[in-house]
């Protein structure tokens, strides 16, 4: 799990590298920081405002992320003298050029942990005579997020089946012996099965809109995820058997069945993926349907989701 490592304010995972210092918890690592830059501050933003030809002022364009650079300065490695080699080997490795995007969580203050999902542009560690005892300041590492949105740590997930409604009152079997009042005492009547709505109701707490991961797993045919409020719909022409999942990916724009892409079987009415976000600081209903006549209750949508933050 992302940032498992993380147990209080001050400290910084990156992969299975650990920054900072947490006395209350007794984490010390031999890894300091001083300042923390592009966490706190809103992205740089592109702008789609056109200026007016023939008057004063421009047309409102739309407001568009960019990435989220974020940087730690004052890094610092301590140890004891003779032993600095394998911390910095250590962070050396921690902090080697990928092309892959891994959680860079950070714990500040009583919000709690948040994470993006970047990659390490830079690795600064000045070495000096203090090298010999144990002791290199003034150091800097630097991350790239092409997602500047900062997340929970904790995934949230709602999951919902086909509608379905209740089986009703039981009559008695196998002849109508009337209705049952609860045995051995009258606990009242028994309505049956409670049902299900179809509806996934997913809050997102944060200031920025989230991209949610979707899952759908058959039987059924033609499934189709509608946003209540907003009319959009993602619907697909294909059937699912009972061992297939369906994964839509909003962020990624992706829709994958066993590895393969199946974005070409969006109906007409479906919305781009890219389009289905969930509004921020609003909880919002995620109604699951299907074709007429595709009813099975193993069928289910799952919804997973981190509120958002800028």
């Amino acid at each position: 799990m992302a940032g498992e490592l993380v147990t209080g304010p001050g400290l910084i995972q990156w992969g299975t590298l650990l920054l900072g210092r947490r006395q209350a918890t007794g984490t010390v690592t031999p890894y300091r920081w001083k300042t923390v830059s592009g966490w706190e501050e809103t992205p740089e933003l592109d702008s789609g405002t056109v200026l007016r030809p023939q008057q004063h002022g421009a047309w409102p364009g739309q407001l568009l992320a960019q990435t989220r650079t974020v940087t730690v300065d004052g890094l610092m490695v301590r140890t004891a003298a003779g032993q600095i080699g394998a911390a910095v080997r250590t962070l050396s490795a921690a902090c080697s050029i990928s092309q892959d995007e891994q959680p860079l969580v950070i714990w500040l203050d009583d919000r709690g942990p948040m994470l993006v999902y970047a990659r390490l542009r830079r690795r600064h560690l000045p070495v000096d005579g203090s090298w010999q005892l144990g002791w290199a300041a003034g150091g800097a590492l630097q991350w790239e997020a092409t997602d500047a949105r900062r997340y929970q740590v904790a995934e949230q997930t709602a999951t919902t089946a086909l509608p379905a409604p209740e089986s009703g009152l039981a009559w008695g079997s196998p002849t109508e012996t009337g209705l049952a009042w609860g045995t051995p005492t009258e606990t009242g009547l028994s309505w049956g099965t409670p049902g299900s709505t179809g509806d996934a109701l997913c809050l997102n707490a944060g200031d920025a809109p989230v991209h949610p991961v979707i899952e759908i797993r058959g039987p059924v045919d033609t499934p189709a995820i509608t946003m209540s409020g907003t009319g959009l719909v993602l619907e697909y022409e294909l059937q699912l058997a009972a061992t297939d999942v369906l994964t839509i990916d909003t962020w990624a724009g992706t829709v994958t069945l066993a590895d393969q892409s199946r974005i070409n079987t969006a109906s007409l009415r479906s919305a781009p993926e890219g389009a289905f976000v969930l509004p921020p600081q609003a909880a919002t209903t995620l109604s699951f349907r299907a074709a007429p006549g595709s009813t099975d209750p193993a069928a289910s949508a799952t919804v997973r989701w981190r509120s958002a933050y800028w």
